[in-house]
């Protein structure tokens, strides 16, 4: 079914009014739209952004929302270096009063029931954890749904971290930053001995990192159908 409701969404077209960017550390950026009343998505999902300003040869590239439903803006974050695409550049272009067109939102990875939910992050791949996390907290998550994110970055960036902190202060959401593979082994190790396959699994982050940890948890008699995985790409 999620398919055929991505296959609707795709279609499913808005004109976002672009209101400010920041830095949020070394080469990474956050861009903040206008919402409209009517528009929503489920904390997790995914947006196909699309440069109007100018003309690209690939004008099209895939973000996260960041931002939760319940907030009143669409933010992105993205990172942004020195050899960046001719995409990302537009958007370090953008100002008041350009939009962007964005179509979706799209994508099945979302927090689906009560199951206990364990949330690994590499790098950028924060993002869609971040509006997850928010959704949670606004719904006033107090412990019905065990909740751990594990956020791993070898530079120690931490992208939201004091946002995430605080969540972690309000809700019964646990944080751990961690930035080795070894250590993210072993936090991975506690939370399967605790839940096993009680427990749903989500990775996002680049490809290579997904797809082992993927691998990693697979090999301790995690089924597959309790993964759920958001590869980024270009990163």
């Amino acid at each position: 079914m999620s398919f055929f409701q991505d296959v609707f969404s795709v279609f499913k077209k808005r004109d976002l009014p672009f209101i400010e960017s920041y830095k949020e550390s070394d080469g990474i950026y956050s861009f903040l739209f206008e919402k409209e009343k009517d528009m929503t998505w489920k904390a997790g999902q995914h947006g196909l952004f699309t440069i109007t300003h100018k003309k690209l040869k690939n004008p099209i590239r895939p973000f996260s929302v960041a931002s939760a439903p319940t907030e009143n803006i669409v933010k992105i974050t993205v990172g942004i270096r020195d050899d960046a695409s001719d995409f990302k550049k537009a958007m370090l272009e953008l100002k008041q009063g350009m939009t962007v067109t964005m179509a979706g939102p799209v994508g099945s990875f979302y927090i689906k029931g009560d199951s206990p939910a364990i949330l690994i992050a590499g790098g950028i791949g924060i993002t869609p954890f971040r509006s997850i996390v928010k959704q949670l907290e606004s719904e006033g998550n107090r412990g019905e749904k065990p909740v751990h994110l594990l956020y791993i970055d070898s530079g120690k960036l931490y992208v939201y971290k004091d946002e995430l902190d605080e969540i972690a202060n309000n809700t019964s959401i646990s944080v751990n930053y961690l930035d080795s593979r070894d250590v993210l082994h072993q936090e991975i190790d506690k939370y399967i001995s605790l839940y096993k396959n009680e427990g749903k699994y989500y990775i996002a982050g680049p490809k290579s990192m997904v797809d082992s940890i993927s691998t990693y948890i697979q090999n301790h008699n995690i089924s597959k159908r309790n993964i759920k995985k958001d590869a980024f790409f270009g990163y």
